[in-house]
């Protein structure tokens, strides 16, 4: 299956919203080092209600965070999103971060 490259940010926005997709970011602790991890959520449990106890650093979990946070990341970790080509009649939610070809 043929695939492309997106780091256009209106495009990768119209992509997560033909699948119910919203931006999240896997909860890490700028403590440990780790980069922070971005991810969607797809469909209903992207709307669900998210409140949750305060979690210790490093818990684990995501969190749905606005477009304009998530690209900061994206750019900041000069990612570009892989997807598959769309077909008629199917909107795979398959993906994957790369890093992006500097030119």
């Amino acid at each position: 299956m043929a695939s492309i490259t997106l780091t256009d940010h209106d495009q990768i926005r119209d992509w997560a919203a033909a699948r119910a997709g919203a931006p999240a970011v896997v909860d890490v602790s700028a403590e440990s080092g780790t980069q922070a991890q971005l991810r969607f959520v797809f469909g209903q449990i992207a709307y669900q209600d998210n409140d949750s106890a305060e979690r210790p650093p490093n818990a684990g979990g995501w969190e749905l965070v606005e477009w304009d946070e998530w690209f900061k990341l994206f750019d900041e970790l000069h990612l570009a999103l892989v997807v598959p080509e769309d077909q008629p009649g199917v909107r795979d939610s398959t993906h994957h971060f790369v890093l992006r070809d500097e030119e």
